[in-house]
This record gives C-alpha cells, structure tokens and sequence, in this order.
C-alpha cells in the first residue's frame, strides 16, 4: 500500500509540473486545444481528477458528506485551492512534502495573505496529519466552520 501511495504522489508531482508553474503565474499550454492557454478551471478539473490519497481520504471520508457543502480544486482568483467551503469562507489544504522546500513555503506564505485580505480563513494539514491523526482534523475542519457560519 505505501508503494501504490508513493507512485500516486509521485504521478501527482508530475500532473502538478505538467499543469505549469503557479509559482511563476504561467498557465500550461493545451495541445489538443492548438496550444492554447488551460484556464484555471481547466486546471482544476484535471487536479480533480488526479487528487492525492491524502486529498481523496479528507474528500471521500469527511467533506463530500459534511452537512456545509465544500467544493475540491476550487478556482480562486488566480489560484487553485484544495477544499473550499463558501458558507464558512473556508479554505483547507492538504500539504505534501513538497510543501516544506523554501520556494514553496514563500508562495504558500503569499497565497496565504492573499486569500486572508479576501476574507478567507486557511487550514494546512500535512499528509502526515491527515494519516495518523484523521479525526484531529476532521475535528479542526468541523469546529473552524462551526465558528465561521
């Protein structure tokens, strides 16, 4: 199970370089389309569709089913977040490994700042968290929207 968890984050990490650099704002090229630019919803749905083990565990296992709709792979603005719950204006991500180097840290720090001066709240959970301690953050999740709706 931890090989077919490894190579599933491992073919993410690739969707993730295919679909272009957030960080530098470029948006990837769509070659059945001519080459013409993916919007950020496009982008989105193909996230969706690629979502890591530990994004598919909080999605299947807890948000798809809580009682205040969230969406996954939700646009907003130029961004894409994980987990977006609009009653409560709530963002949750859920952090892998990549999310530890210094260039990733930085543009977690700015996208952070920006969706907080939008009036939005945002939770990091690591994959570890989510792993081992599952109904901590399902617990979190549920308590930030109590206090936000």
């Amino acid at each position: 199970m931890f090989v077919d968890m490894l190579t599933k984050n491992l073919f993410y990490c690739i969707i993730k370089i295919n679909l272009g650099s957030t960080l530098e704002g470029e948006l990837p090229r769509n070659e059945a389309e001519g080459g013409k630019d993916l919007t950020t919803t496009e982008k989105a749905k193909i996230l969706r569709k690629n979502a890591t083990p530990w994004e598919n565990k909080l999605w299947y296992d807890f948000l798809k089913t809580y009682p205040i709709r969230f969406r996954r792979q939700q646009p907003i603005d130029h961004y894409i977040v994980d987990f977006y719950c609009s009653s409560a204006k709530l963002i949750v991500e859920a952090d892998g490994g990549g999310h530890f180097y210094d260039d990733k840290i930085q543009y977690d720090k700015d996208r952070d700042e920006f969706m907080q001066s939008k009036g939005y709240k945002v939770l990091h959970f690591s994959n570890l968290d989510i792993d081992k301690n599952f109904y901590g953050v399902c617990s979190v999740i549920d308590t930030t929207v109590k206090e936000n709706t």
